[in-house]
């Protein structure tokens, strides 16, 4: 029974594929400046690119990077980071179905009760606690 268990590991090892693991990395280019880009033996390819900007020397960045799906299709993620904040751009990104027209016409009712609330606002002061009593 031991030899059988024995040879039923041998032959379950040598059938084990081999391409486990990460795929091989090969660089393409590092560091130039505040730029860099690289691409990995499977396909995946990321870029930066930063320049600084006003006194304070902080850097805007800007790049993106791409893969390959395992059913082929591709993917492509763009981004932009600067003092507008973090910004991405890509198919792969889900978005907000539109609004109905009834909520639009209720998003607009509101602004417009909230301006006039504001435009009121100065007119009137806060009710006296005091009742006329020092």
């Amino acid at each position: 029974m031991f030899v059988i268990f024995i040879c039923a590991l041998v032959a379950m090892s040598a059938a084990a594929p081999d391409h486990y693991g990460p795929p091989p990395t090969r660089f393409y280019g590092i560091s130039r400046g505040a730029s860099f880009e690289f691409e990995t033996g499977n396909g995946i390819k990321r870029e930066e690119q930063g320049v600084p900007q006003g006194p304070s020397g902080a850097v805007a960045m800007q790049g993106g990077w791409s893969f390959t799906f395992p059913d082929g299709s591709s993917a492509d993620v763009s981004f932009v980071a600067d003092d507008a904040g973090y910004r991405v751009e890509s198919d792969l990104l889900p978005t907000p179905h539109p609004l109905p027209a009834h909520a639009i016409a209720q998003i607009e009712k509101a602004r417009r009760e909230d301006a006039a609330a504001a435009a009121l606002s100065g007119r009137y002061s806060a009710p006296r606690t005091s009742y006329g009593y020092p």
